[in-house]
């Protein structure tokens, strides 16, 4: 049996998109999806249950950051993430290597694994592909990531090679550590940079491991969007129809709209949080800067097309009052607002595939938000 099946209801007559729905032991998830960010075991300032309210079928935790604090042993003690954190639906864990990897001067890569030092302390530890694993199995999360190696941008050929060769020598290591694949599914993550035959490479080798799920890693990291949509273009189709197909680290909305075009399934990203916290907005007219002094005496809802708990209650003119008072409330509605703008483009993307008029659907987003194509 196996732990997450991915069902395909519709492909798009217009281009590569397609609906689905992602069964899991928590729950079904309508395809695609944008998942919110929960690092550290929790959506930053969100309850489980307001997650719930604003639509979101599953989030993200971060292997690297419970390993540290509070650590896996803790966190199964507890009955899993799922108990720990009281949050019923699915929850999708990476391996932790993108976090390890951007240590930089701080970690060293070896055929075994990587040896790093914490961003926490300094102490020293050492994540193998069986270590990620067996953090994983404990943290109990429905989808776990295979632990692969993500080169930088940019990186000449020769590195993304032996990096993408490692990645599937670690992909077998992490299939071969995984013990609960009837309650937990490991994907594989597709690598090879900005390179077509080495993403070509990357692909056949990690699909001839048969991982019930795939993710395409290693994009988003400073390319242009121009390559980013390209590598797409060629790598989302080399992927198996019957399986989910997951876009790792991606959140603006003309990402979303272009991932799923291509044949993307699965999203996530820190961007809708992190800016919120910072004071912007995403808005049916492009981002809204609430800080800035031209809103302090507007009395309108951050984004009037919007019917979120913050649109529906409060004005520009409070929430930048709250951010410039430093209140803990002004990230809150911020971030409630961000999510929910972007679980209700997902859900509008899923009903513009139902009904064929997706290209249509972008055109009228992207004129209004002011994205030039």
């Amino acid at each position: 049996m196996m732990a997450v099946k991915y069902e395909l209801i519709k492909k798009s007559n217009e281009c590569n998109a397609r609906l689905g729905r992602l069964h899991t032991p928590h729950g079904i998830v309508e395809t695609p999806i944008f998942m919110p960010v929960g690092t550290k075991a929790t959506v930053k300032t969100m309850t489980p249950e307001e997650l719930k309210e604003i639509g979101a079928q599953i989030i993200l935790s971060n292997t690297y950051h419970l390993y540290l604090r509070p650590g896996h042993d803790l966190v199964e003690e507890a009955g899993g993430l799922h108990k720990f954190m009281n949050w019923d639906k699915p929850i999708l864990t990476d391996s932790g290597g993108f976090q390890v990897f951007s240590l930089g001067d701080l970690r060293k890569i070896t055929e075994e694994g990587v040896e790093f030092r914490s961003h926490l302390d300094g102490s020293k530890h050492f994540i193998s592909p069986e270590k990620s694993i067996e953090i994983q199995n404990s943290l109990g999360a429905d989808i776990i990531m295979a632990f692969d190696e993500c080169p930088p941008y940019p990186s000449d050929r020769d590195y993304v090679k032996k990096s993408l060769e490692r990645t599937t020598r670690w992909a077998k290591r992490c299939k071969d550590a995984h013990k609960n694949p009837e309650t937990q599914a490991l994907f594989g993550i597709v690598q090879g940079g900005m390179y077509k035959d080495l993403r070509e490479q990357s692909a056949k080798e990690i699909i001839d491991l048969d991982f019930p799920g795939y993710a395409i890693g290693g994009l988003s990291v400073g390319e242009p969007k121009e390559i980013m949509y390209e590598v797409l273009d060629y790598t989302a189709p080399l992927l198996p129809e019957d399986k989910p197909r997951y876009l790792m680290g991606v959140g603006s909305p003309n990402y979303l709209f272009e991932g799923v075009i291509r044949g993307i399934d699965m999203f996530d990203c820190v961007l809708p949080t992190r800016i919120a916290r910072n004071g912007t907005v995403l808005t049916s007219h492009g981002r809204l800067v609430v800080r800035n002094a031209e809103y302090a005496r507007d009395f309108s809802p951050l984004d009037p097309e919007c019917d979120c708990y913050a649109c529906k209650n409060y004005t520009r003119a409070y929430i930048r009052h709250l951010f410039k008072a430093n209140e803990i409330l002004a990230a809150r509605l911020a971030t409630i607002h961000n999510l929910y703008f972007l679980l209700k483009l997902m859900e509008n993307i899923r009903k513009a595939i139902k009904e064929d008029r997706l290209l249509e659907y972008r055109e009228e987003f992207y004129k209004k938000y002011g994205y030039i194509k």
